[in-house]
This record gives C-alpha cells, structure tokens and sequence, in this order.
C-alpha cells in the first residue's frame, strides 16, 4: 500500500507559531524525508465557512495568505500537492454518501465537536455545516486515501470517527476505503503550543498569537511581554516552571547550540529551569533567551515569504495546478464509491445488458 499524507489549515487568518510547532514544520520533514509516496495539503476554505458563512470575503482573502506561509516554510509543489477544499466537488458528494454511516448522536459525542462548539458559544444554533464537519474531514481524508494524518492530539477523536466511517463503509459495500493514522508530534511542547497570555489555546480572535509572518519587532515585543510566573516577583525568587508560557516555548524551539550562541552561561535548558526554580534567574533573561531563539527560526521564513510576495500570480498558478491534480485523484476515489454503492449506473455495461435481455424476455 502507498504511503499518504493529507494534512491542512482553515485559512481564517496568518499561520502562527503553534501551527508551525505543531504540523508544519513536521509536514516538511516529512515532505523531504522520501518516505511518503504523495502528500496533499489542504487549504480547507469549505470547512472555514461552517463558521464563517456570513463573512466570505474573510477566507477568500486569507487563502492567499495561508499559501504564501505553506511556502515559506519550505512546502515545495513539486514535492507535495497544494489546493483549496472548495474546489474539489467531489469531496461534497462524498460527504454526502457518508453522512447515511453515522449517526447525530455518535456526532454529538465526539470531544472535538462539543469542546468547538462550547468554545465558539453556539449553543443550540449550531451551523449543521459546522456540526458535521467530521464527516466533511472524513471525505478529504478517504478521498486521497491518505494512510497518515500529522495532527495534534485534539484532532485524535475527528480521526476516530473517520476510522468508524471507513470500517462502516467497507464492511457495507467492499474494501474501498483506507483506514488513517494520526502522527503526533514527537515533542510533547509542540501538541499544543499556549497563547502569549498563558491561556491553553493559541487564538487569533484572543490576539496571543506570534505569526509566522510578523516582524522582528513584533516578535520582540510579544515575546517580552509573554505570561511567565505571576509568583516569580523579584530576580531571587524561585520560580516555576510548569505553566509558565516562556519555558514551554523554549521546550518547543529551543536546541542545545542555542545556548553557545546566545546564552553561553548555560549548557543546556535543563540548568537554565533549575537555576530558575532554585531562584536568581530574572524574566527578562530568559525572555531576550527566548526571542533570538525565535528570531533565528522565522527570520529565513520572513525572508522567503517576502520573496514569494513579489509574484502573487504565480502562488494562483500553483493552487491552480495543485487543485486539478487533487480533483484527479478525488474523482479517481469517488468512481470507486459509486460502484462500491451500485450507483454508477451509466458506467455499468453489464446491468445495462442484463435489464434489457430481461425486459426482452418479458416481451
């Protein structure tokens, strides 16, 4: 069996540091490690809308934003494929077919689903686009046939339910279908990277998010003002060290030549946390620590994406040619459905003939 991997990001905003901690960076190495067959990303503009319908113009114009940090990050479209959801139709009608393999109630259990629509305060308004975007995942996996998922582990109960979809599927009309695996990150830091104020969840709508695209200063100054430990008062104080959003950055970014670059008074993090905890170590250290750590990671992202910015026209070239190559293979998944369903009736030669020497018969 080929090995896939389908990954993507809602385009409702700039990709920002956790996204890249989090999936993108790994779907890099991934895309150059030579281990994967075919890998598709996916802009999913369809799935922002279920929470975004009234406000379109908001996804149009972030698609292009999304595409221009997928490439200045290192995602290359000769080594992976990179369209936009809505313009693959296929993946609708397959959602649609899968929509009859699970039930409200299974939907109204996922985790994933209760804790996004607590979070976004529906209530009993829930868009049902919005409630049912696991079924809408399920199709952009199957459709690809993807065997992998990087993700983090909140998105482990939408792979579940994709996994249920596939069983039920191939246990009703055939092995059509390929069961995913999720791919964690392999640092535990990078499964959920905090926002700058501390709170669990990286927001764009709560603005503690450092962008993959903002400028050094701008870095600076989030990063300088970033959550640490509210009990950590004076330089001589212990501090902690669980919590505390700078540490948790430095667990994600941090490398050991780091530290002979710009803090050499340390060999490794593991002293820089003690001498933290033991007291003497102020915030501001560790935080000028922290930013040209950061800095060193975005600055060529910064500059590759100021380079891509001179030919906008090109990045539609390359999402145009990414969608008709994903329409392909989606289309190619779909054909296997209908006649796994027995509903590719004009495609059928054999009922054709077989109804009408029935009919004949009749006659």
């Amino acid at each position: 069996m080929k090995k896939i991997i389908l990954s993507g990001d809602r385009p409702t905003g700039r990709l920002h540091v956790g996204h890249y901690v989090g999936s993108l960076k790994r779907r890099v190495e991934l895309q150059n490690s030579g281990t994967f067959d075919k890998i598709y990303i996916m802009i999913a503009d369809a799935q922002a809308l279920t929470d975004n319908a009234s406000n379109p113009e908001k996804i149009r114009q972030n698609i292009i934003e999304v595409a221009l940090d997928y490439l200045s990050i290192g995602l290359d479209p000769e080594k992976c494929t990179i369209f936009i959801q809505s313009q693959i139709p296929e993946l609708c009608e397959l959602s649609f077919y899968y929509m009859n393999l699970v039930t409200v109630s299974r939907l109204q259990r996922n985790p994933t689903v209760k804790t996004e629509i607590q979070m976004r305060n529906f209530e009993t308004s829930i868009p049902v686009g919005f409630f049912t975007y696991p079924i809408s995942q399920a199709s952009d996996i199957t459709a690809f046939k993807a065997t992998t998922v990087p993700a983090g582990e909140d998105q482990e109960p939408m792979l579940e339910q994709t996994r249920e979809i596939v069983r039920r599927f191939n246990a009703t009309y055939g092995e059509v279908l390929v069961e995913p695996e999720i791919l964690l990150p392999d640092n535990s830091a990078c499964l959920r990277l905090p926002g700058t104020d501390g709170k669990a969840k990286m927001s764009k709508s709560l603005g503690n998010c450092i962008y993959l695209s903002d400028d050094a200063e701008e870095v600076r100054k989030r990063i300088m003002t970033m959550f640490t430990d509210p009990g950590h008062l004076r330089v001589e104080d212990p501090g902690k060290i669980e919590g505390n959003t700078v540490f948790t950055y430095l667990d994600a970014f941090c490398r050991p030549e780091h530290f002979a670059a710009y803090l050499p008074d340390y060999p490794n993090l593991d002293e820089l946390k003690a001498h933290y905890r033991r007291g003497g170590l102020g915030d501001v250290k560790v935080k000028k620590f922290l930013n040209s750590v950061l800095q060193e990671e975005l600055e060529p992202i910064r500059a590759r994406r100021k380079e891509f910015e001179q030919d906008i026209p090109e990045i539609y070239r390359i999402l145009k040619r990414g969608c008709e190559a994903a329409r392909e293979v989606a289309a190619s998944t779909l054909s296997d459905v209908r006649k796994a369903m027995r509903i590719d009736y004009f495609d059928d030669a054999e009922l054709i003939a077989g109804q009408a020497e029935s009919f004949k018969k009749k006659g």
